[in-house]
């Protein structure tokens, strides 16, 4: 095969393992690595070589089931372990996920209105955009939007550039372990883990998968999709953590949202740099508000065995419709609520993912190394070690964050 009809091959396999991975940076994300470098500076950049170890590793598993099984997670859960467990992790992941779409209209709202656009404006429109590209569009013109989309993110590069970090102190600490024992910082590790890896990227990745009908003689470029998405979102979530470490964490400024991030930059870093960084959530957050709805409505018609895909009109598939409808419109009516507590359900859906992610994990590990469904695209032993110790880190993590939030200072 010559070089460039290798190209064209993997063009026409690339996409799932890019969007999934770069659209896990949505405003919930965004939100989280920018109150991380403004809290604690650059002493939480050396998580992100982990983290993203651990993405490349569990994400190539899903996508090697999907490849493999030419079916979604939820189908293979329910199959395998049947429907009464496969319901109840449903609904926790539905609740996660709601919030999560919140976040993502919550950081287009807010970002718009940093450029000079109401929510009130901005929120129904961007709510009835992506609903009409889903509901009226094709898979393919779906992820080749998205695809486009996904270039915007590198905006957060030149947000970092701009801040004019000191590089060697940055990449000195993104390469040596900085522990602090204190519960904030415990907190926010986990939603750095949940929001990186987030239980609705599995389930959306696979399905998607499926969906393009991407077979085993592809696996190869799959491979390769997943390996550069995941490294892409955790180079973007590096630079908006040095963005806010270099300008806001040094000025003592804290935040509660990436939005402030925006706003604050502009007496620190210029102009450009805060519109830049205020451009990159508004369109974050709009890809996260098309994603996640989606991943909800995969996961929960594979569950109970329904009609779904985007390829899909409402009267093939009802039921996925109407899932990706209701999360849109509550979520983006939840939003325009005046004072409603948007900051507290940004950090908590990252956190919640955090907690269920090792529930999610320990199906999707099981089913991998399954050789009836699996054959020999089972996993090596040193993907188990990683993936297995994901799950301990992320257990032995929210233990201490529960005992240190829970129990009486001094005992």
């Amino acid at each position: 095969m010559t070089r460039w009809r290798k190209a064209l091959y993997f063009l026409s396999v690339m996409g799932p393992g890019i969007i999934t991975a770069n659209i896990d940076n949505d405003a919930s994300g965004i939100t989280t690595y920018s109150v991380a470098g403004a809290r604690f500076g650059f002493g939480l950049l050396w998580t992100l070589i982990p983290t993203t170890v651990a993405l490349v590793v569990i994400q190539e598993m899903i996508a090697r089931m999907g490849v493999v099984t030419g079916k979604g997670l939820s189908d293979l859960i329910r199959e395998n372990y049947g429907v009464k467990s496969t319901f109840f992790m449903m609904i926790a992941l539905f609740v996660a996920n709601l919030g999560t779409t919140v976040s993502d209209f919550a950081g287009l709202a807010a970002s718009m209105e940093i450029l000079g656009m109401t929510k009130y404006a901005a929120v129904p429109l961007g709510a009835l955009a992506i609903w009409m590209l889903v509901t009226r569009g094709s898979y393919g013109l779906v992820e080749r939007i998205l695809l486009f989309a996904c270039l915007l993110y590198f905006g957060y590069v030149i947000s970092g550039v701009l801040a004019k970090p000191h590089w060697p102190e940055v990449f000195r600490r993104a390469v040596v372990p900085e522990f602090q024992w204190n519960s904030e910082y415990i907190y926010l590790s986990i939603a750095i883990i949940g929001t990186t890896i987030t239980p609705w990227m599995q389930f959306y990745l696979q399905s998607s998968i499926a969906e393009k009908g991407i077979r085993k003689e592809n696996y190869s470029a799959s491979r390769l999709d997943v390996i550069i998405g995941c490294s892409i979102t955790d180079i973007i979530a590096f630079f908006i953590i040095v963005t806010c470490a270099t300008t806001l964490f040094s000025a003592g400024i804290r935040i509660n949202e990436a939005s402030e991030a925006a706003d604050a930059l502009r007496p620190l870093a210029g102009d450009y740099a805060a519109i830049i960084f205020a451009i990159s959530l508004a369109n974050a957050s709009l890809l996260g508000a098309i994603i996640v709805p989606l991943a909800t409505a995969y996961y929960i018609c594979e569950a109970m065995g329904w009609e779904r895909g985007v390829n899909k009109s409402f009267q093939e598939a009802p039921e996925f419709m109407w899932i990706y409808t209701v999360t849109i419109v509550v979520s983006a009516l939840l939003v325009l609520i005046p004072n409603a507590p948007l900051v507290f359900m940004m950090v908590f859906s990252a956190v919640m993912n955090g907690l269920l992610l090792p529930f999610v994990l320990v199906y999707a590990i099981s089913l991998v190394n399954n050789k009836a469904i699996m054959g020999e695209y089972v996993n090596s032993r040193s993907y188990n070690y990683i993936s297995w110790g994901t799950v301990v880190t992320i257990i032995a993590l929210t233990v201490f964050l529960l005992v240190t939030t829970v129990m009486p200072a001094g005992i």
